[in-house]
C-alpha cells in the first residue's frame, strides 16, 4: 500500500455492547481492500487507514451497517450571516443538502442552520464552505460565539441605521417635491443633475447590500429579494440617468429608486428588531444563571466565576441571590422562587436533602448546598437546550412555504417581463410600463412567507418555556393543536406518585409486624412506587428486612422469593388467584371501593398457598388533576385513563376525577397498545406518563408528553416535557399550540393574501413603485409583529 495515498478518519459506533462487538466490526473493516482498522470498543470509535483509489468513506459505512451497527451521526448548529430573505435560508439549505450524509434544517428568523452529518463523509470546515461558496457566511456556534454574535448583530444594527439616516437626509429632498406621488408625475423643483447626485450615493453606496446579496444568490445558483430590489431600482435609477445625461424630455425616477431603498432598509431595520424580541424568552433564561458563585474552601468562603464550579462542591447561597448550579441542601432551610423554571408562582420551601436548581431565587435563609449538576448538565442548561433545539426545528406546516419560496422570485422577474412587454404593447408607453414592471419587482415579498412559521414557533416555545411547557420541536408544537384524546397515566400523573400504605389486613394467625416484615422484605431493592410505600411504612414500623433469594418478578402482577426455607409470594389479588390462592373477594372489594390498591401476601408449601393478609395503599389524587380534567374536556379533549389498578379502584378513581373513559389492570407492557388501538379508531392521541413503564406508550401517541419529575427515559421518549408536576400543564401545552398555529395561519395567509393581491395591482399600474416599496417593507414587519403577539398568551386560562 503506497502510504502518501492513506486517508485517516475516525468513525462513532453506535449499538457495541462488547469487546467481541469491536472486534467483528473490526474483522469486517479489515477484509476490505486497502483498509487498515482498530475499533477502540471503550471509546466506541473505529479509527481507519484506507487507500482512496481502491475504496470510498461510504464503503466503509455500509461495512459497519452490515456487521449491524451504525455510524453515529454529529450533529452542529452554525451562525449564519448575509441572509436577507427566506430564497436565501432555501439556497444554504439546498447547498448544505448537496453534500453526502448531511441534513440540515435553515431558521431564516434565527439566521441558523441545524446540521446533522455522517464524520468522514463530511466534516464541520465543509459545512462552512458550502455555505461559503453558496454566497453566504457561516460559524459553529459555541457558548462564546453565542455573546460574540450578539455583540455582532447589535454592531451590524447600528451600522445599518446609521446609513439610513444617511439615505433619509439623501432622498427626503426628492420625495417632498412630489406632489403627485400617488401618480408618479410631480412638478420638478430640484434641478434633474441634483437629483442624480443625491440619488447616486444611495443606489450604490447605501444600496450596495442588495446588489451583494443578489450577486451571491445568482453566484449560488438562486436568486432572492435582492435581486428584485436591486433589479427594480436599478431599472428606474439607470432610465433616469440615461434621460438626465442625454437631456431626454421624459419624467425622472431618481426619487422612487432612493425611497425604495430608504423604505426596504426601514423595514429590514424593524424586522431585525422585531426578530431580536421573538428570542427574548431564551435570552432571558440565559441571563439567570449568575457569573460568579460562593463556595466553601479549606474552610474559607471565597467567591469564584460560576463556570469553575465542580460537582461536590459545597457553595453558599445568600438571600435574594440565584443559585449557581443544581445542588443537594446540605445546611439551612429557605424559601425558593422556581418560577422561571415551572412558571409556578408561589415559593418552594427547601430544607436539608432537598434538590435546588440553578437560577432560581433563594428568598429569605442562608443555604448551603451540594453541586450536583454543572456546567451544560444543569436543569436550566437543559431547558435552553431544549428550547434551541425547537426553535431551529420545522413545522411541516412551513413546507409549502418553503417551497413557494424557493421558486418566488424567478416567478415574480418572469411577471415583471411579462408586464414590461405588455402594458408597453397595450399603451405604446415606455416609460409607463417600465413603471409597472417595476411596481411588480418590489412588491413582491418572499420574506413574509419564510418568516410566517418560524417567528411564531421561536415566540411560542419561548413562551412555553417561561411556563414550564418544553417542547422537544416544532412538529410536536403543530401536532399538539389536533389532539382530541388525551390518555392518563394513573400513578404519578392523576396522582401524586406517592402512595402510602393505609391499611394492613393480617390474617387471623399473623400479626402486623410479621406481615409488615415478609412484605418489606420481598419488595426490597425495587424502585416500584407501590414497593417504595410498603418500604417506607415498614421503616417508619421499625420493622428490619430479611435476606431473599430466589427472587423472580412478573411485570405488572407481582413477585416470588424465599425467605429461610419458605416461598412467599406478593402481588395483585388476581396474581395470587392465579397461583392457588383463596382470596377474600368481599375485603378486597371493600378497600378497593375507596380508590386504595390492594396487593396480598401468600406463603406457597406443598400443602397448597395461604394467604398471610392484605395491605391497601392510596395515591393522593393531586390537587389540581380534577380541575384539569375539566378543563381538558371543555376544551372539547375526551379523557381516558390508564392504570393497572383492578376495575373497583379505577372506577372509584375515575368517579373523582369525572373522568368517564378508562382502562383498568393494564399491564406496563400493553400500555403502548391500548394508545394504539384508540388511534386505529381515528383517534388523535396525546398520552401523558412519567415513569420508564411508560416509555412505549409514550412513543406509541401522535404526540407525548412527560411530567417533569418522572424518569429522564419518559423524558427522553416525549414530544413535550412539562416541568411542573401537574396535569394542567397538558392543557396549557395543548392551549399554546391552538395559539401558535392561529398565528401561523393568520401570517400564511396574509402573506398569501398580500402577494396575491400586490402583484396584480402593481402589474396593472394602481401601485406607485414607492408606495410598492413601503407595501413590501411593512408586509414582514407586520407577520413578525402578529407573531410577536403570542407574547400575551398566559397559562391557566
Amino acid at each position: 500500500m503506497n502510504s502518501p495515498t492513506l486517508k485517516h478518519i475516525d468513525l462513532p459506533i453506535d449499538g457495541m455492547t462488547c469487546a467481541a462487538c469491536a472486534a467483528r466490526i473490526e474483522k469486517n473493516l479489515n477484509k476490505l481492500s486497502g483498509v487498515e482498522a482498530v475499533v477502540n470498543f471503550a471509546n466506541e470509535k473505529a479509527r481507519v487507514n484506507f487507500d482512496d483509489r481502491q475504496i470510498k468513506v461510504n464503503e466503509l459505512i455500509n461495512a459497519i451497517e452490515k456487521a449491524g451497527f451504525h455510524v453515529a451521526p454529529l450533529s452542529v448548529q452554525l451562525q449564519l450571516r448575509k441572509m436577507t430573505c427566506a430564497a436565501c435560508a432555501g439556497h444554504i439549505e439546498k447547498a448544505l443538502n448537496k453534500l453526502p450524509g448531511v441534513t440540515a434544517n435553515v431558521n431564516v428568523a434565527t439566521e441558523t442552520a441545524k446540521v446533522s452529518f455522517i464524520p468522514g463523509l463530511a466534516s464541520v470546515d465543509d459545512l462552512i464552505a458550502a455555505v461559503t461558496n453558496a454566497g453566504y457566511e457561516a460559524g459553529e456556534v459555541s457558548e462564546t460565539s453565542h455573546a460574540e454574535e450578539k455583540a455582532r448583530r447589535l454592531a451590524a444594527y447600528q451600522a445599518e441605521l446609521r446609513l439610513f439616516w444617511i439615505s433619509v437626509a439623501l432622498t427626503l429632498p426628492m420625495v417632498l417635491q412630489m406632489g403627485g406621488m400617488f401618480t408618479g408625475h410631480g412638478m420638478e423643483i430640484l434641478p434633474r443633475w441634483l437629483q442624480w447626485a443625491l440619488a447616486t450615493p444611495v443606489q450604490f453606496w447605501i444600496g450596495k447590500r442588495f446588489y451583494t446579496g443578489a450577486w451571491h444568490a445568482l453566484r449560488g445558483g438562486g436568486a432572492n429579494m435582492d435581486v428584485l430590489v436591486a433589479l427594480g431600482t436599478s431599472m428606474a435609477y439607470f432610465f433616469s440617468a440615461v434621460v438626465t445625461a442625454f437631456a431626454l424630455d421624459e419624467h425622472i425616477y431618481f426619487e422612487a429608486s432612493a425611497a425604495i431603498i430608504t423604505l426596504v432598509m426601514l423595514g429590514k431595520l424593524m424586522e431585525a428588531r422585531a426578530k431580536g424580541k421573538t428570542s427574548e424568552a431564551i435570552e432571558a433564561l440565559i441571563r439567570l444563571q449568575p457569573k460568579t458563585a460562593r463556595i466553601e474552601r479549606g474552610g474559607e468562603i471565597i467567591e469564584v466565576p460560576a463556570d469553575s464550579l465542580q460537582v461536590n462542591d459545597i457553595f453558599i447561597v445568600r438571600p435574594g441571590e440565584n443559585l449557581p448550579v443544581d445542588g443537594v441542601v446540605v445546611d439551612g432551610a429557605s424559601s425558593v422562587n422556581e418560577s422561571m423554571l415551572t412558571g409556578e408562582s408561589l415559593p418552594v420551601h427547601k430544607q436539608e436533602g432537598e434538590k435546588v436548581f440553578a437560577a432560581t431565587t433563594n428568598q429569605q435563609g442562608l443555604l448551603k448546598c451540594r453541586a450536583t449538576s454543572v456546567g451544560a448538565n444543569t436543569q436550566l442548561a437543559a431547558i435552553i437546550h431544549l428550547v434551541e433545539e425547537a426553535q431551529g426545528s420545522k413545522a411541516p406546516i412551513q413546507r409549502m412555504a418553503d417551497t413557494i419560496s424557493g421558486i418566488f422570485v424567478p416567478i415574480v422577474v418572469a411577471i415583471s417581463i411579462v408586464t414590461l412587454g405588455v402594458t408597453w404593447w397595450l399603451t405604446s408607453d415606455f416609460v409607463t410600463s417600465l413603471i409597472h414592471a417595476v411596481a411588480v419587482l418590489v412588491i413582491a415579498c418572499p420574506c413574509a412567507l419564510g418568516l410566517a412559521t418560524p417567528t411564531a414557533i421561536m415566540v411560542g416555545t419561548g413562551r412555553g418555556a417561561q411556563v414550564g411547557v418544553l417542547v422537544k420541536n416544532a412538529a410536536a408544537l403543530e401536532h399538539a393543536e389536533k389532539i382530541r384524546t388525551v390518555i392518563v397515566d394513573k400513578t404519578g400523573t392523576l396522582t401524586e406518585g406517592k402512595p402510602e400504605v393505609t391499611d394492613i389486613v393480617p390474617a387471623p394467625s399473623v400479626t402486623a409486624d410479621e406481615l409488615m416484615k415478609i412484605a418489606a422484605s420481598l419488595e426490597q431493592g425495587s424502585e416500584h412506587p407501590l414497593a417504595r410505600a410498603v418500604l417506607d411504612s415498614a421503616q417508619k414500623m421499625d420493622i428490619q428486612t430479611q435476606p431473599v433469594k430466589d427472587f423472580s418478578a412478573i411485570t405488572g402482577s407481582g413477585i416470588t422469593a424465599r425467605i429461610d426455607d419458605t416461598k412467599y409470594l406478593l402481588g395483585s389479588p388476581k396474581f395470587l388467584t392465579g397461583q392457588g390462592a383463596t382470596v377474600d373477594a368481599e375485603q378486597i372489594a371493600m378497600l378497593q371501593a375507596e380508590g386504595k390498591t390492594v396487593i396480598g401476601i401468600a406463603a406457597s408449601s406443598a400443602e397448597g398457598v395461604k394467604i398471610f393478609g392484605y395491605l391497601a395503599i392510596a395515591d393522593r389524587l393531586r390537587d389540581t388533576s380534577i380541575k384539569a380534567v375539566q378543563r381538558l374536556q371543555a376544551m372539547g379533549i375526551e379523557v381516558v385513563m390508564l392504570t393497572g389498578d383492578n376495575a373497583v379502584t379505577a372506577a372509584a378513581i375515575a368517579k373523582q376525577t369525572g373522568i368517564t373513559e378508562y382502562r383498568a389492570e393494564v399491564l406496563p407492557q400493553d400500555k403502548a397498545a391500548e394508545v394504539v388501538a384508540m388511534k386505529a379508531k381515528g383517534k388523535f392521541t396525546g398520552m401523558i406518563g412519567d415513569g420508564i413503564n411508560d416509555a412505549p406508550a409514550l412513543a406509541a401517541a401522535d404526540v407525548s408528553f412527560a411530567i417533569g419529575a418522572g424518569s429522564d427515559i419518559a423524558i427522553e421518549a416525549a414530544d413535550v416535557t412539562l416541568i411542573r408536576n401537574d396535569l394542567m400543564s397538558v392543557a396549557d401545552a395543548i392551549s399554546l399550540s391552538r395559539a401558535t398555529l392561529k398565528k401561523i395561519r393568520q401570517n400564511l395567509f396574509f402573506a398569501f393574501v398580500y402577494n396575491s393581491l400586490g402583484i396584480p395591482l402593481a402589474a396593472i399600474g394602481m401601485l406607485n413603485p414607492v408606495i410598492a416599496g413601503a407595501a413590501m417593507a411593512m408586509s414582514s414587519v407586520s407577520v413578525v409583529s402578529n407573531s410577536l403577539l403570542l407574547k400575551r398568551w398566559q397559562a391557566n386560562q
